[in-house]
């Protein structure tokens, strides 16, 4: 638990910010791995809430040993700080532990087009067709089982020949 002292704000002075205003802050987190999703495109902001004077963020990691946790903390840090929050507890939970299907339809979305396939909803196929992002094709083969994060795969289309990832089911 981390515990953050800055001057309050005049809107904290008045009250308390909303836990849904928070959120919407938060939301512009981004992910330092795939920078076009934001912390709650991929579930990883699971709550916000005041317990007395303190506002309690917590966020579970996609895995663990997730090397872009401490960059997305101090982004929450930088972000609360901006807006005056003075006493804030960040929280890391990791059970329930993080889930591919906790990422949002616009986070699905964004994958997409940022050229990463998303992955399917766990438990709903056991090996799933992967098409190619860029042509559509669905003749692709997987290069490597781990791409350019542990979280992704590497496949390869047969038609266009071009690599991407695809985000595997977690």
């Amino acid at each position: 638990m981390t515990r953050i002292d800055t001057p309050a704000s005049a809107a904290q002075a008045e009250g308390r910010i909303d836990t849904a205003a928070i959120r919407r802050l938060l939301a512009e987190v981004n992910d330092p791995e795939i920078p076009v999703l934001t912390i709650e495109d991929l579930g990883v902001l699971r709550d916000v809430r005041w317990e007395g004077e303190q506002l309690i963020v917590e966020i579970t990691p996609t895995y663990s040993a997730c090397p872009a946790m401490q960059a997305i903390e101090q982004d929450i840090y930088r972000v609360l700080r901006r807006e005056g929050l003075r006493s804030v507890s960040l929280r890391t939970t990791l059970a329930p532990a993080w889930t591919s299907d906790w990422i949002s339809e616009e986070g699905r979305r964004k994958l997409l087009e940022y050229g990463i396939v998303p992955p399917h909803r766990c438990g709903t196929q056991a090996d799933p067709a992967v098409a190619c992002p860029r042509c559509g094709s669905g003749a692709t083969e997987i290069i490597s089982g781990f791409g350019s994060t542990p979280c992704k795969a590497l496949y390869r289309c047969r038609d266009c020949l071009e690599p991407f990832d695809y985000f595997k089911c977690l």
